[in-house]
């Protein structure tokens, strides 16, 4: 990983002013999907929003009272979406302050037809494992702003790595959650990730004019067009590679990402095996491939 990459690596549940309104805690969870830890915002000087409480941890609940100095309060809870290291602390927050839970919806909103099918199906979620309990106090939808003294936050609803994902906007800054990230590209994971919707909801934040993306884990993103131009690019040369090797003959997603994904560690292949497959469905959906007995995480398919 770039030596730039690993210097972020901030002290867990020790609160960093990031600017003037916003401060970010770092979560005790690292792991190969969350790189150092999930990112926790606390927006506000008085009333406090809380963006991301994080998994249910114990240790960082006591950080994010213990943020809290004297006049400050928390008045608003945000889940970006509802990932185990993201949404399930968010309960125990509320508990202990009053402060209502944020949201697009439970875990299957905002949710594609074609994914809805597949988890009808039985297709689970992989990846970071899904918050199945989660529920909002107070669904939100996109174009709504939420407002607390000294700040405002407009939600935008970017699907694509979870259905009920939302990023949220504070003049040109965006806490982009999960969607994108300075680190690696972002997990889409059928059924409840979607590469359409992804990519959709790419082109809808490059639409609009960024200083900063503060992502649900990593550093900063000081270039937020260039990496959604770079992430974006990634996905179409990824596209681009399934089609070229579906050209040797029909292959399920796993055969494609054993091909594809040659320097990935084993531990780390079935994730890949769900991004080949969210890139297959979306390739399904535009008539460039075909699976003759339908859609499943197993199906074999074959390029049109």
């Amino acid at each position: 990983m770039d030596p730039q990459i690993l210097a972020f690596n901030p002290e867990p549940g020790v609160p960093e002013q990031l600017e003037p309104n916003v401060r970010r805690l770092l979560c005790p969870n690292p792991s190969p999907m969350t790189f150092r830890g999930t990112n926790t915002y606390l927006i506000g000087k008085t009333e406090i929003a809380v963006i991301d409480p994080g998994p249910q941890n114990a240790e960082h609940l006591q950080a994010i009272l213990a943020a809290l100095t004297p006049g400050q309060s928390i008045t608003h809870i945000i889940v970006t979406h509802a990932h185990l290291d993201h949404s399930p602390l968010a309960k125990a927050l509320s508990e202990e302050t009053g402060a209502p839970i944020y949201a697009y919806g439970d875990v299957d909103a905002g949710r594609s037809a074609v994914m809805q099918e597949l988890a009808d199906s039985g297709l689970a979620g992989g990846g970071e494992g899904v918050d199945a309990d989660f529920m909002p106090d107070r669904v939100v939808c996109g174009g709504e702003v939420l407002r607390g003294r000294g700040w405002a936050l407009e939600v935008i609803h970017t699907p694509g790595h979870f259905g009920n994902h939302i990023s949220l906007a504070m003049e040109d800054i965006c806490f982009c959650g999960d969607h994108v990230m300075g680190w690696a590209s972002s997990l889409v994971s059928p059924p409840d990730g979607d590469l359409t919707d992804f990519m959709a909801s790419c082109e809808k934040l490059r639409a609009r004019d960024w200083r900063v993306f503060h992502a649900g884990h990593g550093a900063p993103i000081d270039d937020p067009a260039g990496r959604l131009d770079w992430l974006m690019t990634h996905r179409k040369g990824r596209e681009a590679e399934i089609l070229k090797a579906l050209q040797d003959g029909p292959a399920t997603a796993q055969a494609l990402a054993e091909m594809i994904y040659v320097e990935t560690p084993a531990a780390l292949l079935p994730a890949a095996t769900r991004n080949v497959f969210a890139h297959l469905i979306d390739l399904y959906g535009k008539n460039m491939v075909s699976a003759p007995v339908g859609l499943s995480a197993e199906a074999v398919f074959e390029p049109l």
